[in-house]
């Protein structure tokens, strides 16, 4: 019996060549959007845990919240970063809590730990970025270099981070643009226990400096306890601290009556209401994107009025 065509080789070959063109067109229509449906479902967006606020602020700028399935005890801005669900304090960082998100990546300073821990991750597959912290204008831009990496968010990052260049330039030249001999601060924190006074090579030195004003302590790096002695060697003009410092100690009344205090011109100009200055902590030393709007604010308060 004569084959029919649908039988034959020949209509056989036809029928998989119009099959294969079938498949290419689909396949193409994916990429030019002429509206045939896509054959491969698009990669899921990588799932991120963030260690560090200024970090998580970066994520929130860059526009990656649905990527975030956690974040550390620091990260309070913006609000809507206190509903995300809590990896612990940044130094005590636990690997079943953290794999239980299921994170493709983490974003963390480096001071991050323990060290294992991070060693556990990096064994389980999780993608690890430890962004360098030297109270720089380049940390902020490692971290949203950092983030749009580990988020697979370059291109958006390339855009955020000239944007925030571009407003940082401006800052400087404004704060370089006063000619006045900023004061001397200096910067206490207060969360709990003994106050402590910041000296060089810490975010508060730093953020002195790039207000334009003078830390009124140096001769030694990090943290000191707040004696007598060190309020009478710094005589500050202004304190800087926290909000956060100020209500853990009673409020603004209460601050000043530490003894300490008293030999300070500081606190004799107390009545002014101009020489304690407070912001947020994370604010003031998360080293985030909002650092040129908080240098600029502390330079027309401290500097400029």
């Amino acid at each position: 019996m004569k084959p029919t065509p649908s039988t034959s080789s020949g209509g056989l070959a036809r029928r998989s060549a119009l099959h294969r063109l079938a498949r290419t067109a689909l396949a193409g229509s994916a990429v030019v959007g002429i509206g045939w449906p896509a054959l491969a479902q698009t990669r899921p967006a990588p799932r991120l845990v963030t260690v560090g606020g200024g970090i998580t602020e970066v994520v929130y700028a860059l526009g990656a919240q649905d990527q975030l399935v956690g974040t550390d005890t620091t990260s309070l801005y913006p609000a809507a970063a206190q509903a995300t669900p809590k990896v612990g304090y940044m130094r005590q960082l636990s690997a079943e809590g953290l794999l239980a998100l299921r994170p493709d990546a983490l974003i963390a300073g480096s001071d991050a730990g323990p060290p294992v821990v991070l060693d556990q991750l990096r064994s389980a597959g999780v993608r690890v970025e430890l962004v360098v912290s030297d109270h720089s204008w380049d940390e902020v831009r490692r971290k949203v270099a950092a983030v749009g990496r580990a988020a697979g968010r370059e291109a958006g990052a390339r855009e955020l981070q000239a944007r925030l260049d571009a407003r940082w330039q401006s800052v400087l030249a404004r704060v370089q643009s006063s000619g006045k001999v900023g004061p001397r601060v200096l910067f206490v924190l207060s969360h709990s226990g003994s106050p402590m006074v910041a000296g060089e090579q810490t975010a508060a030195d730093a953020l002195i400096r790039f207000m334009g004003a003078r830390n009124a302590l140096g001769g030694f790096k990090g943290y000191r306890p707040m004696t007598a002695e060190a309020m009478a060697q710094a005589a500050p003009d202004v304190i800087l601290t926290t909000t956060q410092g100020l209500e853990a100690v009673g409020g603004e009344a209460k601050f000043w009556q530490r003894p300490e205090l008293a030999l300070t011109p500081a606190w004799r100009e107390r009545a002014s209401q101009k020489t304690l200055v407070h912001l947020d902590a994370l604010e003031l030393l998360g080293f985030g994107p909002r650092l040129p709007d908080v240098i600029e604010r502390l330079h027309e308060r401290m500097v400029r009025a």
